[in-house]
C-alpha cells in the first residue's frame, strides 16, 4: 500500500447545496482556490489552481460554515471522480488558517 495524503491551503471559491450519499451521509462539494509560490529546482514557481473537493459526514456541516474568502488549511486524500475524469480531493480535516499577527 502506498501513501495518499494531501495538505492544501486556500479559500472556498464554490460550494454546492448539501446532498446525501447513497448510504445517507451528508456530502458537500467544494472548489478550493489555492495560490502559493514553491521552489522547483531552485527556481520560484507561482502556483494558482482550483481543486475539486468533497466533505463527507460531519465535515460537510463544518465546511458549510466557512466564509467564502476565509483562509483555510485542508487535509485529506485524492480519489478518482465519480465520472472517471480527473481527481477529487476528499477532505478529512479542516483547520482555519492562523490570522495574521499585527506588528
Amino acid at each position: 500500500m502506498g501513501t495518499n495524503r494531501l495538505s492544501l491551503s486556500g479559500v472556498v471559491k464554490e460550494r454546492s447545496a448539501l446532498r446525501y450519499t447513497p448510504v445517507g451521509l451528508p456530502a458537500l462539494d467544494l472548489v478550493i482556490e489555492h495560490q502559493s509560490v514553491v521552489q522547483e529546482e531552485g527556481v520560484p514557481r507561482k502556483v494558482t489552481m482550483d481543486c475539486k473537493s468533497v466533505c463527507i459526514g460531519t465535515l460537510a456541516a463544518q465546511a458549510q460554515q466557512l466564509a467564502m474568502d476565509e483562509p483555510v488549511d485542508f487535509q485529506g486524500f485524492l480519489a478518482p471522480a465519480r465520472n472517471g475524469r480527473g481527481l477529487v480531493f476528499h477532505i478529512t480535516l479542516i483547520q482555519r488558517a492562523n490570522p495574521a499577527v499585527p506588528d
